[in-house]
């Protein structure tokens, strides 16, 4: 476990180049809200919109989840625990203004690019 990537994976850097490519601009790996404990992935911070690049296996994703046969309570008790976090962390973004945006790692990176675009773009001030 402690060698797997929780920063600056592969697809969280094409999503950044390809947004940065678009004319976003953007801080990379902070919290968006002082004294809620999330770190998002990338903060457009004029906007209030916070990305998330959730990997398949750990954040349990509908499409590519997969439950390990070894040690299989505590992988799923680790697996829930973090979909329980992501949506408490979805929720208190809200409370404070924000939009949390959740990206699949599996998921495409221009349409991913092009969603996060959209939104971003929909909620700048102005």
């Amino acid at each position: 476990m402690s060698k797997q990537k929780s920063r600056n994976t592969k697809i969280e850097i094409e999503l950044r180049k390809a947004l940065f490519a678009a004319g976003l601009r953007y801080r990379v790996h902070r919290r968006p809200v002082k004294g809620v404990r999330r770190e998002a992935d990338i903060v457009f911070g004029s906007a209030r919109v916070a990305v998330f690049v959730d990997g398949c296996f750990w954040h349990g994703c509908p499409e590519h989840a997969t439950w390990p046969k070894n040690n299989a309570e505590f992988w799923r008790t680790k697996i829930e625990t973090n979909r329980r976090r992501d949506l408490d962390t979805d929720a208190r973004l809200a409370e404070a203004g924000w939009l949390a945006v959740r990206v699949w790692e599996h998921e495409a990176v221009d349409a991913a690019a092009a969603r996060v675009h959209g939104i971003v773009r929909s909620r700048r001030p102005g």
